[in-house]
């Protein structure tokens, strides 16, 4: 079972336990030893990054679409940043206002004809070699089997991005499967799915939303249900080991799923309960963490939790996700980019403080959609020199994940102030704090004023006394999630557990020790792999990123399936190659990636070319 599924409270025996004792003793004994100056020289300036091959268990995830031509090409510089990120889970297969490549029209365009593009197996093969666990939404709807209509088509082609939902087009994606043989018709697609990526896909979920607006003509969690009840089956029996999603509700209705579960009969075979909270909608400012208090009046995620844990059948340990949030950073609305890298970290933690974890809304936005540039954690094509480029949310998830991906909480550790009382009454929003250990045992801390963030970081800072017991924490600093500084601290005089003067935010910070620190940095990954054919040879060219490179390793492969191997290791400035051997082959796949002493980067995008 996925690490993310265990719900131990630390997951150490009574020997790791003792392990971890002696390992803290000894820590504590040598970091007395060193003196302020060598603390301080021993600690980075800045968090240095986690790549997601070096996270077992992350915080959460992202939506993204596939690359597709010609807005979000793959031969651009974002794919690769959510590796670099530290991103461990990616929600694929939906594309805003359409399918994506893997939706049921794209699949089966031919009644009773299934066939995936090329580029669907590269792209899986791409998030799963660079350590990302998948889910995979399989799209319920096919106008050959589901259209309304008294004439239905023997063969479609997919419909490129146009309408959002509720999209009641005679032939729309969107009317789902609720009759025997449109139900049959759409397991005989989701078995072909899950058989294909069978290894590389482990978690499916049946879409999302079905409580709003993507299901024609309206939502019923009955018919939801029984869909549920068989795909869940069909799921089972094609792969015993892959994990079922309960997708994701867009509203926190307890009476709709409590209905979907009666329909569905299927408790016991769901193993996450997905869910949405864009909370004040799409672009109001409204603090997350109100999510749990007021932002949808009586409905809450936490409410809806206890309901579904309370089911009858429901496994004990069901995991909830967050399935989509984000903040749009939308000035007009009371936003802007500084309030939604705050917003963003902040709902983050405070999930994963809760035991649920988050998928943020999205990766990078399809300009041809409904949505624009706006949710994207990275620019996306709008013919400007942003294009591509990070927000400023992304580089505060990047600290976030290197700062508390593989932790636990540890209701152990207790924090308390005696500021915070007068600040939560003034400011009319709590303080939360909450401490987390490590797989090594080591403390780390996160706290924040959860109250409204306003644009243009206009925040006053406020300074408390924070006491830390249980931590081992021997030499403290401050990292900020917001700018990724990292700070020295100084416990106040005759005391080991009490930090004075400690700088309370409206964004996340965390007090840890010196030597927490202790991860390789490995290289950014290459990026914009492109191969063309010249005279019979195959000329690649990419991008390099980074200052930390000491080299280049070109892999190839032949066709689908097949093992890569390694063409040539070039050095460190080495921004092309050419294949002579290409000529001489069929079609050829080809990736890049960097190496340092540390270890090496994630693989850059897939380049195909058939010669």
């Amino acid at each position: 079972m996925d690490a993310f599924l265990e719900r131990r409270s630390i997951g150490f025996g009574w020997g790791g336990l003792l392990k971890v004792a002696a390992a803290l003793l000894l820590l504590g004994a040598t970091a007395l030893s060193l003196t302020a100056a060598e603390v301080k020289r021993s600690v980075p300036e800045r968090i240095p990054p986690k790549r997601s091959s070096q996270i077992e268990n992350g915080l959460g995830g992202v939506n993204t679409s596939l690359p597709r031509d010609p807005y979000i090409p793959w031969n651009r510089w974002w794919w690769t940043r959510m590796f670099d990120a530290g991103i461990k889970w990616a929600r694929i297969g939906q594309y805003e206002d359409t399918s994506d490549i893997s939706g049921w029209d794209w699949i089966e365009q031919k009644r009773g004809e299934f066939s995936a593009l090329p580029e669907l197996d590269d792209y899986v093969d791409s998030l799963a070699d660079n350590g990302i666990i998948i889910q995979l939404q399989l799209l319920y709807g096919n106008p050959i089997y589901t259209s309304p209509a008294g004439k239905l088509p023997d063969a479609m082609a997919p419909t490129p991005a146009s309408v959002h939902n509720r999209d009641m087009n005679l032939y729309s994606i969107f009317w789902p499967p609720k009759t025997p043989e449109q139900i049959a018709a759409f397991i005989r697609y989701t078995k072909w799915m899950v058989n294909r990526y069978r290894g590389r896909i482990r978690y499916y979920a049946l879409w999302n939303e079905q409580d709003g607006s993507y299901w024609n003509p309206d939502s019923d969690p009955a018919e939801y249900g029984r869909l549920l009840g068989s795909f869940v089956k069909a799921v089972h029996e094609t792969d015993p080991n892959a994990k079922l999603v309960y997708g994701g509700q867009a509203s926190l209705s307890t009476d709709y799923a409590r209905a979907a579960l009666d329909a569905c009969q299927c408790a016991s075979g769901l193993d996450v309960f997905a869910y949405h909270t864009y909370p004040g909608g799409y672009s109001q400012n409204v603090h997350p963490e109100s999510m749990d208090y007021g932002a949808f009046g009586p409905l809450t995620p936490k409410a809806l939790r206890e309901a579904v844990r309370s089911y009858p059948g429901i496994r004990s340990d069901i995991v909830f996700w967050d399935d989509e949030f984000n903040t749009l950073p939308d000035l007009p609305h009371g936003n802007d980019e500084t309030v939604q890298e705050k917003y963003v970290t902040r709902l983050m933690l405070y999930n994963w403080a809760n035991g649920v974890a988050s998928w943020i809304w999205e990766l990078i936005n399809d300009t041809s959609s409904s949505e624009g540039d706006f949710f994207g954690i990275i620019h996306g094509m709008m013919f400007k020199p942003t294009d591509f480029t990070p927000r400023l949310v992304y580089a505060a998830i990047q600290n976030l994940d290197a700062l508390f991906s593989d932790t636990q909480r540890d209701a152990a550790i207790e924090i308390s102030s005696p500021d915070f009382a007068g600040i939560q009454a003034d400011g009319g929003a709590p303080v939360l704090a909450y401490g987390f250990r490590s797989r090594k045992g080591k403390a780390v801390v996160g706290y924040w004023l959860a109250g409204h963030s306003w644009p243009h970081n206009a925040f006053v800072p406020k300074y408390v006394t924070l006491t830390l017991k249980n931590t081992g924490i021997e030499h403290p600093v401050l990292a900020s999630v917001h700018t990724g500084e990292i700070k020295p601290l100084e416990w106040k005089a005759g005391t080991r557990d009490t930090l004075e003067n400690v700088p309370l935010l409206d964004s996340v910070q965390a007090i840890t020790d010196a030597s927490y620190f202790d991860w390789p940095i490995l290289p950014e990954a290459p990026s914009s792999l492109d191969v063309h054919l010249a005279s019979g040879s195959a000329r690649l060219n990419w991008e390099v990123h980074g200052d930390v490179v000491t080299g280049i390793v070109v892999e190839r492969r032949t066709r689908n399936g097949e093992a890569w191997t390694k063409l040539s290791e070039l050095p460190a400035g080495s921004k092309s190659f050419t294949d002579p051997q290409a000529a001489a082959s069929g079609q050829l796949a080809y990736r890049v990636y960097a190496l340092n002493k540390a270890g090496r980067s994630a693989y850059s995008n897939i380049a195909r070319v058939t010669p």
